[in-house]
């Protein structure tokens, strides 16, 4: 699944191969309660297509009736505002007083579209920059605390994930949560050293390791901008690489499992690897939030909406919580049981 800049880039790429007009629209910054945030991209083509989303469709509108009535015939970028005047925020269903800045770039073979997407799909975070006079576009390695920069001069915008995702397993689950990850502008690993579900993993884009889990965490040297997700339900392969990962500076640290198994993953870490109890707080455990969630993809939605939460600096109320919310609705908690489906002619645990 590719997250939303990475399909416009794309479609661009198509046009401009097929011979059509096309422009590239970036949101540049917004005032009052805006749909879409900055750095947000929309592709437009002479025929009124498009793809990508500044507004949420409003704007989009207009750019599409204008683009079939007057086509594209810009030589140069421009930015173009939205919304100044409250009449134009009712008219393109903005927030009372809403305003929004876009960059209007006309893309030609010389865009560097293909070789960016080129440089995406070998896994580089790569800055772009488009001289607003010229339309010249250069292309660099950017680093992942970069942000978008804006200027008379120049449009610096920023291309591939910039925050990384550790999933410990392949199994079932683990695939919905990497796909859904990857379209949220995630580098996801996946980390499995168990030849019978690394045989069956096929999910295009996401690389597999197959070293023990705290070896890989260890490697992959997390920060700030990492995410680590335990789905194996084995102390084995889990537990040393959630202590690694919780004595790093990830920002996200979650574990599958029931009630009680989470309380005795707690008590395991406390007692064998000493650790305190402010590092085990970081543990998220049961992961994920209380939707009702039974199929692999619901959980997936459960488990990243929290991880989504947690990296927004959005504090949730405990309620939403999975224990909480279990114990609330006074269900009882389960014992070791595995939850998913193992692979053909495996024991179930």
């Amino acid at each position: 699944m590719d997250n939303i800049d990475l399909e416009v880039l794309k479609t661009c790429s198509q046009w401009l191969a097929a011979g059509l007009r096309c422009e590239l629209v970036t949101v540049l910054k917004t005032w009052g309660s805006s749909p879409r945030p900055e750095g947000s991209m929309l592709a437009i083509c002479e025929d009124g297509r498009v793809v990508g989303s500044v507004s949420g469709g409003c704007i989009e509108d207009d750019m599409i009736d204008r683009a079939r009535r007057e086509g594209l015939d810009r030589a140069r970028p421009a930015i173009v505002t939205y919304g100044v005047s409250a009449d134009e925020a009712r008219r393109f269903g903005l927030p009372c007083g809403g305003t929004i800045e876009l960059a209007i770039e006309p893309l030609s073979t010389d865009s560097r579209i293909e070789e960016l997407l080129q440089r995406l799909q070998a896994g580089e975070l790569v800055a772009r920059r488009l001289d607003m006079h010229t339309g010249a576009v250069t292309l660099s390695t950017a680093q992942p605390s970069q942000s978008m920069q804006v200027s008379e001069a120049a449009l610096v915008t920023l291309h591939g994930p910039r925050w990384r995702l550790l999933i410990i397993g392949a199994g079932q689950l683990s695939r919905f949560v990497a796909q859904i990850a990857q379209g949220m502008d995630y580098a996801v690993t996946v980390c499995d050293p168990r030849e019978e579900y690394r045989d069956s993993w096929q999910v295009e884009g996401v690389e597999l390791a197959t070293g023990m889990p705290d070896d890989v965490v260890q490697a992959m040297k997390l920060d700030a901008r990492c995410a680590v997700i335990a789905l194996t339900h084995d102390p084995k392969l889990d537990d040393l690489a959630l202590m690694e990962a919780l004595r790093s500076p990830a920002f996200y640290v979650g574990a599958i499992g029931s009630r009680l198994n989470n309380q005795r993953r707690r008590e395991r870490l406390a007692e064998h690897f000493d650790m305190s109890e402010k590092e085990l707080a970081r543990l998220h455990g049961p992961i994920g939030l209380y939707i009702g969630s039974k199929t692999p993809p619901e959980i997936a939605i459960s488990i990243l909406a929290e991880l989504t939460a947690v990296k927004n600096q959005v504090a949730l109320p405990r309620a939403v919580g999975i224990a909480e919310a279990k114990a609330q609705a006074g269900l009882a908690p389960t014992g070791e049981v595995c939850e998913l489906p193992v692979p053909a002619g495996k024991p179930a645990a």
